[in-house]
């Protein structure tokens, strides 16, 4: 496996990598979330093609309140981890060669980014869609990866290449859970032994839900009104937003009307998680 630091480097190898290009974009402290992700994109790659990860916290998608600095970075480990998946590649470039000091550019979608988590992480997406935009052309990807947890994120990074042109094919990876339901997610290291009990019933509340619309015609309010009573059930639980919404446009829809995302952010503590359900 070979690691690549240099911006340049990358782009003098990405025009050599056996094809297809199946790419992983990560921020490190990889789980088994992440490393699912590699397997697919190993299924993808075949024998002939390549397989990337990178490994970059982008400073631009955090907010001035969030976790920027104390994010993990246990950057051997999950070289070793990518190692044995098979990851052909990593690129890991660092912040500065990334971003000039006097940067102006970025990438902005206007319509998909400003609800859900785009109201509370404002700048969020325009972090994500720049960072993503940079990998796309320095490595050069024939498809990419990204996972269903973030679902807002994979719905705009859809949209950001249809409407910009890329040739990349996004693929969502469904969401990689512990065995009481909780999302994988490197921020869970942050949740305290009472959080992180309390944190699953934000996935157990969405089940719940989902049974609810398969099972009777419910209006959406009333739906997200029974969502939102159920998390508050958890003493820790504070709710950033649950929400009823179309998959494809983020904007709300009645649930008798399938295909529906059932979404919530849920703080526990200063832990911010999210998760989602599709019922279709």
């Amino acid at each position: 496996m070979q690691i690549v630091k240099s911006l340049a480097w990358m782009q003098r190898l990405a025009r050599a990598l056996p094809r297809p290009v199946v790419l992983v974009p990560t921020m490190g402290a990889l789980h088994e979330g992440h490393l699912a992700l590699v397997d697919r994109a190993n299924e993808l790659a075949g024998r002939k093609g390549s397989t990337v990860a990178t490994i970059f916290v982008n400073p631009t998608q955090f907010g001035p309140r969030e976790d920027y600095r104390k994010y993990p970075r246990p950057f051997s480990r999950d070289c070793l981890r990518l190692r044995k998946k098979s990851c052909d590649l990593v690129f890991a470039p660092m912040p500065a060669d990334m971003y000039s000091p006097d940067a102006s550019v970025v990438v902005t979608e206007s319509q998909l980014a400003t609800a859900m988590c785009g109201v509370s992480r404002p700048g969020h997406f325009v972090g994500v869609c720049t960072v993503v935009t940079k990998l796309f052309h320095l490595i050069q990807p024939d498809i990419a990866i990204f996972g269903e947890k973030d679902f807002q994120q994979l719905a705009i990074l859809r949209r950001m290449v249809r409407d910009l042109n890329f040739p990349v094919r996004i693929v969502g990876h469904p969401i990689v859970r512990e065995p009481d339901g909780l999302a994988l997610s490197s921020r869970n290291v942050y949740l305290s032994a009472e959080e992180r009990q309390q944190a699953p019933l934000i996935h157990q509340t969405l089940r719940d839900a989902e049974k609810s619309v398969r099972a009777q015609s419910v209006s959406r309010r009333t739906l997200e009104n029974r969502i939102r009573r159920r998390i508050e059930q958890g003493s820790l639980a504070k709710i950033d937003y649950v929400t009823v919404v179309d998959p494809e446009t983020l904007r709300p829809k009645e649930p008798n009307q399938l295909p529906v995302l059932l979404a919530a952010a849920v703080f526990f503590g200063g832990t911010r998680l999210i998760d989602n359900i599709l019922v279709k």
